[in-house]
């Protein structure tokens, strides 16, 4: 038998035990600015999500730290939703949070026409690089500047961030983003970009996150994730295609992607039925005037069915009215992309004028005066002739 004093001494023991044990297996994750190497972010608020679970709000410590608390420490959860917020920065929405990776978030940008793109992955590999081609151009490491756009962050040793913003997206001209595995250079069919990177990449458009990308995991071999393509009309086309490229062949194999159409664009999963039920609710929410419900239902809608045109046109409109104009510029031009059926003409009208309203409204009237006439020239309506006209006085 155990004296009294042996028993106290043993209970504490393992409560001292536990308490080591808690404090080794204590997850968390790291809050980064996306524009400034190694730059923490203090105070931000981070929200833990799962379906059957209340929700658990934290705060990033002077580090940039947060701990993930219980039950949301598992690490390869993907019912988990972190949603991270700071003023002056837009807001993250990521699925899976994981043990000692790092959440890069980025400041608002100002330009209608600008785009920032924020590569995130794990532990290994050490070093994934981002690559943005269009014409005579070509960002990456050894080439931090180009024309209106700029490598903000460098990162070569795990878990990123790495960023490139485009400043200003020129019209008329295609762009290409990529990530390349530089740790797995000299073996194009490695399987560690696939497998183990877990790379995510963010796209930002003013105030918003638009697009999340994870790196494809059904294709088991492959050293060049070809992202995204932004075409002619500055439209984000979906490529998501994981190949294997020689190092020195990078930018030809690139740039031949960004001239042809060598890699089919990405086609996701579809759920119309549910796709159209998201739409029917952002539009109730939209007439009562409940804005920012009707956005989260719209944004349902299309990642349901990234080909509801409707509801990229809703979004738009969504937008617009919460005065975030350069994504109701985004979503009204993937709305013209998808236009379809007896009333094409009329709805990418409606896109088109919407944005000739947004620039007309920023005093860029050539932009202005291009778009009122593509409205035109689908539909022609004396609300268009008049923004043609009233335009083309104020040039």
């Amino acid at each position: 038998m155990y004296s009294l004093k042996s028993k106290i001494v043993l209970i504490c023991s393992l409560l001292i035990f536990s308490f080591i044990q808690l404090q080794a297996q204590q997850t968390d994750i790291q809050i980064l600015s996306a524009v400034v190497k190694d730059k923490v972010i203090a105070g931000a608020q981070v929200i833990f999500q799962k379906n059957g679970h209340t929700s658990v709000t934290a705060y990033s410590d002077r580090n940039g730290k947060v701990n993930i608390p219980m039950p949301f420490d598992a690490q390869n959860d993907r019912n988990i939703i972190i949603i991270i917020k700071k003023e002056g920065y837009s807001t993250l929405v990521s699925k899976g949070p994981y043990n000692n990776l790092t959440y890069a978030i980025s400041p608002v940008m100002q330009t209608l026409d600008g785009m920032r793109v924020v590569l995130s992955w794990g532990k290994r590999p050490l070093d994934l690089d981002s690559h943005l081609i269009y014409r005579n151009n070509h960002i990456y490491f050894e080439a931090k500047d180009g024309t209106n756009a700029h490598l903000d962050v460098d990162d070569t040793n795990s878990y990123g961030p790495e960023t490139i913003t485009i400043v200003k997206k020129k019209h008329g001209e295609s762009y290409v983003y990529a990530v390349h595995d530089f740790s797995n250079k000299a073996n194009m069919n490695s399987n560690r970009l696939a497998q183990y990177s877990d790379a995510r990449v963010f796209v930002y458009i003013g105030s918003s996150l638009v697009k999340t990308y994870n790196v494809p995991q059904n294709i088991k071999n492959g050293n060049l994730w070809v992202v995204f393509k932004i075409d002619e009309a500055s439209v984000i086309k979906d490529i998501n295609a994981l190949v294997s490229v020689k190092f020195d062949e990078l930018d030809r194999f690139i740039e031949r992607v960004r001239v042809t159409d060598e890699l089919a664009f990405f086609q996701a999963d579809r759920n119309v039925n549910a796709s159209k039920q998201w739409n029917r609710k952002g539009e109730t929410a939209y007439h009562s005037n409940d804005l920012v419900l009707a956005l989260d239902f719209f944004r349902k809608a299309v990642e349901s069915d990234p080909l509801n045109g409707q509801a990229y046109s809703n979004m738009g409109l969504t937008f617009q009215k919460l005065n975030r104009e350069a994504e109701a510029i985004w979503a009204n031009r993937k709305a013209i992309e998808l236009a379809s059926g007896r009333y094409a003409n009329v709805t990418r009208a409606n896109s088109y004028y919407n944005i000739a309203r947004i620039y007309e409204k920023r005093s860029q009237y050539h932009d202005a005066l291009n778009y009122y006439k593509r409205a035109n020239e689908n539909n022609t309506k004396s609300a268009y002739t008049n923004g043609i006209n009233r335009v083309k006085a104020k040039m």
